[in-house]
């Protein structure tokens, strides 16, 4: 049985589709604009948590279901839009909730902005992407694609690279939504629970390096090569046959 053809878009919706891309971008742009015009990553500091800690004990302890919200849709837009501060605000949420609740609240907010990071990115670029350069990615895109589960992984795990740009670069990918957000909510538990626990002391800590020594640092790097076993596996039982 012989399928229809698929409609083709029509000049009506490509400009609909264009002008919804230039309207996006233009809001994220201008939020980007106002965070640093206003200075407000200036809060997102140590000294300033450290300075406020008190009354944000007492005005969790009054409103928790509010504060828990509040910290949730903060850490949410920090990460959608590819803002700085996520490390405080992870301290900040061991601090105020715990290191367990803590960890559950900033996976909450982390995985669902770095969801529409990526969704954003997918929208805005990767039709553009595809065009311009899809020929030479090819080989790139079906091996993602293939392993994005474990590559995915690794790369939440591994502190070397920059959360905002895996999920920026994801976006460009062809990977599946879904395994998109199961590893990056699974990859982001270690080094989450690590900042909140350290929350707990704050009082303790006077730089955030305190926190990412080395032993730290190359146990997350042994987490993610571990994540690459499977990769590694398919592949020389696939040289073998």
């Amino acid at each position: 049985m012989i399928s229809p053809a698929e409609p083709m878009p029509t000049s009506a919706q490509e400009s609909s589709s264009k002008t919804g891309k230039i309207v996006l971008a233009g809001v994220i742009a201008a939020a980007i604009g106002a965070f640093f015009y206003f200075d407000l990553h200036r809060y997102l500091s140590l000294n300033v948590l450290k300075a406020n800690r008190d009354r944000l004990l007492a005005y969790t302890e009054a409103n928790y279901a509010t504060a828990v919200g509040s910290f949730i849709v903060s850490y949410c837009v920090v990460t959608a839009l590819s803002l700085p501060g996520a490390a405080i605000l992870t301290l900040t949420g061991g601090f105020l909730f715990g290191t367990v609740l803590g960890t559950v609240y900033v996976n909450v907010g982390a995985t669902t902005g770095a969801t529409l990071a990526f969704l954003t990115a997918r929208y805005l670029l990767r039709d553009w992407v595809e065009r311009k350069f899809g020929d030479r990615l090819e080989p790139i895109q079906a091996g993602f694609a293939k392993n994005a589960f474990s590559y995915l992984l690794t790369l939440r795990l591994i502190p070397i690279f920059p959360f905002f740009l895996v999920n920026l670069v994801s976006g460009l990918t062809r990977v599946n939504l879904g395994a998109y957000v199961v590893a990056t909510a699974l990859g982001i538990i270690p080094g989450t629970f690590v900042y909140a626990y350290a929350g707990r002391q704050l009082g303790t800590i006077n730089s955030l390096k305190e926190i990412a020594s080395p032993n730290v640092l190359l146990a997350f790097t042994l987490l993610g090569l571990l994540a690459l076993v499977p990769v590694l596996y398919r592949r020389i039982t696939a040289v073998k046959s």
